[in-house]
């Protein structure tokens, strides 16, 4: 569906070859939902089977059975990035949080899974997504781990489109994710995480490229 994208930390699984899933680990997908197209996602989750809308979280659908994961729906405008907002998109069916900050992102890969084709983010605009979000606790050091692994799997040309994007925020913004950089070089091992200890010279040359824009 036009523009809908997976946008969590299975992100980096995805694009390892087949979906290799040996940088993050996963419980759940998150997948990003324009406004635009909420009412044609509404009408094809008619059909899904094997998940069913959480009664307490109704933009969260769980599975049924083991052989699914859960499934959240997060609601984002494309192209009007409002970084560190929030709202509700209020709907009966599938409510949506919508997060300012997601309208950064713009269409990457779409790699076939098993034969099915999974849209991605361009790791650039999800690298900056994570950086700019503002999250606490276990969560933020998971959202930072996760741009560790998407720089695992930059392509050429992928840090460079992050630094031109990171030259057009605002001075705040940009101090922002330099920021969460640092902290993310800072980051203790986690199991079945991307190791920050073995990264850390891999980081810090990308905040020396970072500093060098003004």
């Amino acid at each position: 569906m036009s523009g809908v994208m997976v946008v969590g930390s299975e992100v980096p699984n995805l694009l390892e070859p087949g979906g290799a899933s040996t940088l993050v680990v996963s419980q759940d997908v998150d997948l990003a939902i324009p406004l635009a197209v909420h009412d044609a996602v509404k009408r094809a989750l008619r059909d899904v089977k094997g998940l069913r809308r959480s009664d307490p979280e109704p933009s969260v659908w769980i599975p049924e059975s083991d052989a699914l994961i859960e499934a959240n729906f997060l609601g984002m405008e494309p192209g009007a990035p409002r970084i560190g907002e929030a709202f509700v998109f209020e709907d009966a069916e599938l409510p949506l949080l919508v997060f300012g900050t997601l309208g950064v992102l713009e269409p990457g890969l779409r790699p076939d899974i098993e034969g099915v084709v999974v849209p991605l983010p361009s790791t650039a605009s999800l690298a900056l997504e994570k950086l700019l979000t503002d999250r606490s606790g276990d969560k933020y050091d998971r959202d930072l781990l996760v741009v560790l692994g998407i720089m695992l799997t930059w392509a050429p040309g992928d840090e460079d489109a992050l630094l031109l994007r990171e030259a057009v925020l605002d001075p705040v913004d940009r101090w922002t994710l330099r920021a969460n950089l640092t902290a993310l070089s800072l980051l203790p091992d986690r199991v079945g995480m991307p190791e920050a200890s073995a990264h850390r010279a891999r980081i810090g040359m990308l905040l020396e490229r970072l500093g060098r824009i003004v």
